[in-house]
């Protein structure tokens, strides 16, 4: 009998303007479900008397009220996967909340809704009462706790490794519907061909090699896969994360260095590259709306922190979008309070001064 797949909603392609270049396309579609470094992911466990789903009782005539609430061996479970991600040394730091308004990721255990995640960012466009993550079978099982670990991967932007153009798999289709549609999934062709025969972008796969071993990757039993050969006889990853994995985690998460100096209000050059970050403290001289930006040439985010009990809670964000040396936004300081500026540089496309600006 099959394993038990998580499924994927389908996501919307993204729109970019008319005449990009290609290898430009690349590096903002594959950074656009990505969380900006640094960021406090918060996750809550939905747990309420009024989290639950209304659903139909074949036969019956009537439907019953399914909770949305996991035990506490269940969530115990799901703790311990975000610890485990947590202490790779990634620059996010997955903060467990009760109060879903501050959760980014939201949890329920509806056992009738199989086990998903959004991806990455798409989670801050599910409304505050619905789940972002959802586990729809025992995670106590022998051999489930990589479904935990699966779904954060999820989370944290990582897609199925299955689907990776670098895979080089051939499959007999008639049987992946076949196999699919029956139990335990119950999937139509749509939601199979979505979630295990569509082939990803070249900028959307995990890495730019396949990993078998992948914490992405479904078990197939055999009959499934034709070429190679020798998964002929079925694909058996084990489970737990594996080098590619964390190599993931940390390429687009790297552990945070410590804030430098005071920043002045004037022009500071970063000289930043590809794929680098810098933070800077600032002191407003007085309470105003300031200016901050980075200027010369590269796609950039920048977020802006306010120091409260010497912890930073976000206040402003922007990603320039592909507009090359334009991410700048309006941010209301206020003297004797303290903030962290963050700039992280993408990609870089010719020679000028990176800076960050406040006036």
């Amino acid at each position: 009998m099959t394993a038990r797949y998580c499924s994927l909603a389908p996501r919307p392609a993204p729109a970019f303007a008319p005449g990009m270049a290609a290898e430009r396309v690349a590096a903002l579609a594959g950074g656009q479900r990505m969380w900006v470094n640094g960021t406090v992911l918060h996750y809550c466990f939905l747990g309420a008397d009024t989290d639950a789903s209304v659903v139909p009782m074949p036969g019956a005539g009537r439907s019953r009220r399914e909770p949305w609430a996991g035990a506490r061996a269940q969530r115990d479970v799901v703790r311990d996967c975000f610890a485990e991600w947590q202490d790779l040394g990634i620059g996010l730091e997955l903060r467990e909340v009760g109060d879903r308004s501050e959760a980014e990721l939201r949890i329920g255990f509806r056992p009738d809704d199989g086990s998903w995640s959004a991806v990455g960012r798409d989670a801050l466009s599910v409304g505050l009462h619905d789940c972002t993550m959802n586990f729809g079978w025992d995670l106590t099982a022998p051999g489930e706790r990589g479904t935990a670990l699966h779904q954060i991967g999820h989370a944290l932007g990582m897609l199925h490794e299955h689907q990776s153009p670098y895979a080089g798999l051939l499959w007999d289709e008639d049987a992946v519907y076949a196999e699919l549609e029956g139990p335990p999934n119950h999937w139509n062709r749509e939601r199979t061909y979505h979630n295990i025969l569509r082939r990803l972008d070249a900028d959307e796969a995990n890495s730019p090699v396949w990993d078998p071993l992948s914490i992405m990757e479904y078990a197939f039993p055999p009959g499934l896969i034709l070429e190679p050969e020798r998964y002929r006889a079925g694909l058996r990853p084990p489970g737990t994360l594996s080098a590619a994995d964390k190599e993931f985690a940390l390429r687009w998460y790297p552990p945070l260095r410590r804030p430098g100096p005071l920043v002045p209000f004037r022009s500071v050059p970063l000289g930043l590259g590809p794929g680098q970050q810098a933070d800077f403290r600032l002191d407003p001289p007085q309470t105003r709306t300031y200016t901050v930006g980075t200027f010369g040439d590269g796609d950039a985010v920048l977020v802006v922190f306010e120091e409260r009990d010497g912890e930073p809670r976000y206040l402003a964000g922007r990603d320039d979008g592909g507009t090359p040396g334009n991410a700048a936004l309006g941010v209301r300081l206020v003297k004797g309070r303290r903030y962290v500026v963050r700039v992280r540089l993408y990609s870089s496309w010719g020679a000028g001064e990176t800076a960050v600006m406040c006036w």
